[in-house]
């Protein structure tokens, strides 16, 4: 006897993404978030670096469709395996507009990145980690931010002048986007971010290390704001980058609070 029976497996799969929305609301980023992936950066010691990157991808959504194909994304991250580096950015950002019909994508790739730093006094090697990101979009033309977070430390220039011991310090972050029109290299940019607070930090330090960054720091105190200005001088210099935005925060030794300072330049 015949079964009547529709087999489950034969039927015809819905998609759903697609399927009228008729509140006429469109989405301007929808994707997805925080996957974790392996990707090769441009060294310049060592030619690359690879590394593992948290990496969002993200579209436009007219507001007829109900929804995007979330599969795509990692489908077209998977097709640039151990590829996944600054040069494919807008390929890859092409490729997401086209598979999801989408006018604007955007990519955003973070990952920490290793450079050898030498003690400053015995010539200590170790590895200094930098958070980096790149960030990137493409709507009718490209658009790359390079972003650098790095860590510093500040001493207090009024805490120098009223104490009759020593002057408190901390640990600083400044946070470094910019776009440029020439490459810059992150190490360049880095040593930059370096020279504009007290004192650099170091993963490695011997005794005569110490004695050497405590005392460099205080013959150089820098308040949030004086750090924030140094950069935005160093950075105008540059002919090569037309846009940044800086930002430091303290985390302050002697406050329940941080201290924090921003400045943005548009040079075009």
């Amino acid at each position: 006897m015949k079964s009547n029976v529709t087999n489950p497996q034969s039927r015809p799969l819905s998609d759903v993404q697609t399927s009228p929305d008729t509140r006429r609301v469109p989405i301007n980023k929808v994707g997805v978030k925080d996957i974790s992936y392996p990707i090769v950066v441009m060294d310049k010691q060592k030619k690359v670096q690879h590394t593992v990157a948290r990496i969002n991808m993200y579209v436009d959504l007219p507001h007829q469709f109900k929804g995007t194909h979330m599969s795509r994304f990692v489908e077209i991250l998977n097709s640039y395996r151990e590829q996944i580096a600054l040069d494919k950015m807008e390929t890859m950002l092409e490729e997401m507009k086209q598979k999801l019909g989408a006018s604007s994508a955007h990519l955003e790739i973070e990952f920490p990145y290793f450079i050898e730093k030498r003690a400053p006094v015995s010539g200590a090697r170790s590895l200094m980690e930098y958070t980096c990101a790149f960030r990137a979009s493409l709507n009718d033309v490209f658009d790359f931010v390079l972003e650098v977070r790095v860590p510093l430390t500040s001493l207090c220039p009024c805490s120098k002048e009223l104490s009759r011991y020593g002057a408190h310090n901390q640990r600083s972050v400044m946070t470094v986007q910019v776009r440029y029109r020439e490459f810059i290299w992150i190490e360049d940019l880095i040593t930059l971010i370096e020279s504009c607070g007290s004192s650099p930090v170091y993963s490695l330090l011997k005794r005569q290390d110490e004695k050497f960054v405590t005392e460099q720091a205080f013959e150089n105190p820098r308040f949030v704001e004086d750090m924030v200005r140094e950069a935005t001088l160093k950075l105008s210099a540059l002919d090569t980058i037309t846009w940044f935005a800086v930002a430091a925060e303290n985390f302050e030794s002697i406050h329940n609070h941080s201290a924090y300072a921003s400045v943005e330049r548009d040079k075009r």
